[in-house]
């Protein structure tokens, strides 16, 4: 009887973290301004931002501004919903582990597609001793689909449209915007802070 609690006790601890599992955060987590960035792993305009977020926001503001990834995957592509919940998956192993994922998956657009979805998901995950059957079978997963589709529907009843659309403290950037405008936003973001 004992086994059998403590292999309950572990399946709802899981599913409680699953359900706990809170989106992304880069910069200053406990920041007042927050840049809400929702998200296509396979959307190239997000991997334009992605860049933009590595190489210019997060070394400019990534002491003073919480990026917190959402997930928003649009229907007219066909792996990016199962991006989304494989960057849950990982996530939930380590929450950095998680943005790398999205990175990677981002970076890899030109050479990704859905005949080679799962190949890469397999390489990402033996990359980081993570086993690659666990990363396949977390596709099927119903909590993992469930936060993913959670979000979705967040980004809809904010009029999330496109992505990637980035709300600084509320204000919406939608689809393509440039270094300089989304800055004057989080300047002013700050500005109202002090």
């Amino acid at each position: 009887m004992k086994p059998a609690l403590a292999g309950l006790f572990s399946a709802l601890s899981f599913a409680m973290g699953l359900l706990a599992q809170k989106p992304g955060v880069e910069g200053r987590a406990d920041s007042p301004v927050r840049a809400v960035i929702y998200e296509d792993l396979q959307c190239p305009d997000c991997a334009a931002f992605e860049r933009m977020l590595v190489e210019k926001l997060l070394p400019q503001y990534g002491g003073k501004v919480a990026f917190v990834h959402r997930d928003f995957p649009l229907a007219k592509h066909a792996w990016a919903r199962r991006a989304a919940i494989a960057a849950r998956f990982f996530a939930d192993r380590s929450p950095a582990l998680g943005l790398d994922y999205r990175r990677y998956t981002m970076a890899g657009q030109p050479a990704a597609n859905e005949g080679n979805f799962n190949v890469r998901l397999t390489d990402f995950a033996k990359a980081h001793d993570i086993q690659p059957e666990a990363a396949i079978a977390a596709l099927s997963n119903a909590h993992y689909a469930e936060l993913v589709e959670q979000d979705y529907q967040d980004g809809v009843s904010r009029g999330v449209v496109h992505t990637p659309t980035v709300f600084v403290n509320g204000k919406p950037f939608v689809e393509t915007f440039t270094f300089e405008e989304i800055s004057k936003g989080i300047d002013e973001a700050l500005a109202q802070t002090h």
